[in-house]
């Protein structure tokens, strides 16, 4: 009988523990509040542990650190990532920088980008994970309105893709980085205008309402 218990009692010990998800949202909630309410810079272990209401061990067994959290927490907003199909090439790329726009001006994302991306330099494999998680999302949601703009004869064949979304996001980047110019709303709209006239087939394409 002791036998038998005992190994029973093996048995279950040996199995894994199952990840409780509802801990994960509260401490992926927590981190975006936080970011949003102090900032990037004033961000600690202890308050996301008292605004998820669990603990630092049960946080660090799923996070390796702190920045690994943040990059975490930043994928699960998805923060200016918008799914956009007018039928107007122009429209769409607006749309897109738009989105970036307002995602690089809200607290949570734009400011603490600068000194996230400097915090994760020199960890290669972080790094990889946040172009991955974080920025890719962003440019594969541009990339299918490009995609649609080419098969519509919006845009030259053959054109690098990952040039053209670079020459698009680059200048909101710039100026949310440097900040030597404001972020307004009609500078993206300059900017696709800009950009389509180098890499478009000619035409400036509009929906019909404009």
């Amino acid at each position: 009988m002791y036998g038998s218990s005992s190994g029973k009692g093996t048995q279950e010990s040996g199995m894994a523990r199952t990840r409780d998800e509802r801990i994960d949202h509260a401490v992926l909630t927590a981190v975006s509040e936080l970011l949003e309410e102090y900032g990037y810079g004033a961000l600690t272990m202890e308050a996301i542990a008292a605004r998820a209401g669990t603990s630092k061990p049960a946080i660090r067994r799923r996070w390796k650190s702190q920045k690994h959290l943040v990059v975490d927490a930043l994928a699960h907003d998805r923060v200016g990532v918008v799914s956009i199909d007018t039928g107007c090439t122009v429209c769409d790329v607006v749309g897109h920088l738009e989105a970036l726009r307002r995602g690089l001006t809200e607290p949570r994302f734009g400011r603490l980008l600068p000194a996230l991306v400097a915090d994760i330099a020199d960890d290669p494999e972080l790094h990889a994970r946040f172009l991955s998680v974080v920025w890719e999302p962003r440019r594969e949601a541009c990339l299918r309105s490009l995609r649609k703009a080419e098969e519509r004869g919006d845009l030259r064949p053959g054109l690098d893709a990952d040039l053209v979304l670079d020459l698009f996001a680059a200048p909101v980047v710039f100026r949310t980085l440097f900040g030597h110019r404001p972020l307004a709303p009609d500078f993206v709209e300059e900017i696709a205008h800009a950009v389509l006239r180098g890499v478009g087939t000619g035409v400036d394409h509009r929906c019909a309402e404009a």
